[in-house]
C-alpha cells in the first residue's frame, strides 16, 4: 500500500507563500522519490482571494477551518510577525499538527515554548527557513555537526544590511543613499529599521546560538548595532586596512558561558566571510573537531526561502516524530551568560585628524587617510577598553570590532 500523501495548510499566501506552493506543485515529483509520498495543500489562509490563481480553490479565511480538519498533517506558518503566528502555530501543536515555519520572529522569542509543546504532543516544529532564507545551514548544524562542540559563529544574516554595505564599498555611495537604491530595488522594506538597525540578525544569531547549544538568549536583551551610524571615513580606513565592514551576527560558547551580539565589524580579506557582497549571507561556523565551516548563498527570496520550507516537509514526510531525537532549548540565565564586555575581542578606533602620540601606545598598527587615523588594539574586553580610551586624551569618533583572520 502506497503512503498516504502529506497533507499541509499554508498560513500565507505572500512571496515565501507562493514560493512554496510553486516548489511543491513544480518538484513534486522530485518530493515523491526522496520520500515515497507527496505533498497536498488543502487549504491556504490569507485575508485577500485570489481568484486567478490555480489555488484560489483552497483560499479559506477562518483559521478554525483548518485546526478542525484531521486530515491537516502539516501548516506551514509564512505570516510573519509574532502575533498571531504564535497563537496560530501553538493552536496547531495543541491539535497534533506539525508545523513548519520561516518566522524568526515567532522562533526566536517563543521557540523553547514551541519545541517543547510538539514534543509533548508527538508532533514535529522545523524551522530551517527562519536563518538564512534558502541556505541549508540550522539542520546541518544540529543533526552533521552532532559530534561536534560549537565555538563560535559568525554570520552575515541579512541581505539587506549586506547589499548597502557593497554599494558603500564599491561603488562611495552614502549609507542614505545606498538604502534608497536597495528600497528601489526591492531589498528593503519601506520602514527598513528591523534590518538597518540589526533586530534581523539578532532574532537570527539568537536562533542559532541555540541550534548549537540548546540555549535560546532572549532576544531583546543581547547588545544589537546597526549600520546607520557607518560613514565614508570608516569606509575609507577599512579599506586601507584591507578589511571589509560587515554587520556581524556573532556567538561564542566558551567554559559553558555563551555571548551573543550584533555590530558592525572589520572583517580582513583572509576571512572566508570577506567577499560575501550584495544580498548573499555567509554563516561561519566554528567547531573543535570540523573547524571553520562556510555556508553560503541567498539568504532571501520566494523561491529560496520557500525551498526551505519544502526541505522541512520533506524531513516530516521521511521521518516521523522520534521523541529520544526531538530537540529541545532552555532559556538561558545569567549564569549560561558571559557578562557583557567580558569577551576579548580585537578592537578598531577611528580618531578625526591625528591623535597625540600617546595614543598610539599599545596599538598593533596604525592606518591613516587623509582626515582620519586608525588604531588596530589587540583583544581586549569593554572594561579595559573602556580604561585605554580614559587614559589618553583623544576621544575616537568610532570604535569597531576585528574578526579574526
Amino acid at each position: 500500500m502506497a503512503n498516504k500523501n502529506l497533507t499541509v495548510a499554508l498560513l500565507g499566501f505572500g512571496v515565501v507563500g507562493s514560493g512554496t506552493a510553486q516548489v511543491i506543485t513544480e518538484n513534486q515529483d522530485r518530493i515523491c522519490r526522496a520520500t515515497g509520498r507527496g505533498i497536498d495543500i488543502r487549504y491556504i489562509l490569507d485575508l485577500r482571494e485570489f481568484p486567478d490563481s490555480p489555488f484560489a480553490d483552497r483560499i479559506v479565511h477562518d483559521y478554525n477551518v483548518i485546526i478542525n480538519d484531521p486530515e491537516v498533517d502539516v501548516v506551514v506558518e509564512m505570516m510573519g510577525g509574532s502575533h498571531p503566528a504564535y497563537e496560530f502555530s501553538r493552536a496547531a501543536l495543541e491539535a497534533g499538527k506539525s508545523v513548519v515555519t520561516s518566522n524568526k520572529e515567532v522562533v526566536a522569542n517563543f521557540g523553547t515554548e514551541l519545541l517543547a509543546l510538539a514534543a509533548e504532543k508527538g508532533v514535529r516544529y522545523l524551522f530551517e527557513a527562519s536563518v538564512g532564507g534558502g541556505i541549508p545551514v540550522l539542520r546541518p548544524l544540529a543533526q552533521d555537526m552532532a559530534a561536534n562542540r560549537v565555538r563560535s559563529i559568525n554570520g552575515i544574516l541579512n541581505g539587506t544590511t549586506n547589499y548597502i554595505l557593497t554599494r558603500m564599498f564599491a561603488d562611495g555611495a552614502s549609507f542614505d543613499a545606498a538604502l534608497a537604491e536597495a528600497q528601489q530595488k526591492g531589498y528593503a522594506e519601506r520602514d527598513p529599521s528591523a534590518d538597518v538597525d540589526g533586530l534581523d540578525a539578532a532574532r537570527k544569531i539568537v536562533i542559532l546560538a541555540a541550534m548549537a547549544t540548546g540555549l535560546r538568549v532572549d532576544p531583546n536583551a543581547i547588545s544589537v548595532e546597526g549600520i546607520r551610524k557607518i560613514t565614508a571615513a570608516d569606509v575609507a580606513i577599512a579599506t586601507k586596512m584591507d578589511c571589509a565592514i560587515k554587520l556581524i551576527g556573532h556567538m561564542s560558547y566558551a567554559d559553558d558561558k555563551l555571548a551573543v551580539w550584533v555590530a558592525p565589524c572589520f572583517v580582513p580579506r583572509q576571512n572566508p566571510i570577506f567577499n560575501i557582497d550584495d544580498v548573499f549571507n555567509g554563516v561561519l561556523i566554528d567547531t573543535d573537531m570540523l573547524g571553520q565551516t562556510l555556508f553560503y548563498g541567498r539568504g532571501a527570496g520566494k523561491l529560496p526561502t520557500a525551498g526551505a520550507v519544502v526541505s522541512d516537509l520533506v524531513d516530516i514526510a521521511s521521518h516521523p516524530f522520534d521523541a529520544k531525537t526531538a530537540p529541545t532549548w532552555t532559556d538561558a540565565e545569567a549564569a549560561d551568560l558571559l557578562p557583557a564586555g567580558a569577551e576579548k575581542l580585537p578592537v578598531c578606533l577611528i580618531y578625526e585628524g591625528a591623535p597625540d602620540a600617546t595614543s598610539a601606545v599599545g596599538a598593533e598598527r596604525v592606518v591613516t587617510t587623509d582626515t582620519h587615523t586608525a588604531l588596530l588594539l589587540p583583544a581586549m574586553t569593554a572594561d579595559e577598553l573602556d580604561a585605554h580610551i580614559q587614559a589618553k586624551p583623544a576621544r575616537p569618533v568610532a570604535c569597531y570590532r576585528v574578526l579574526p583572520q
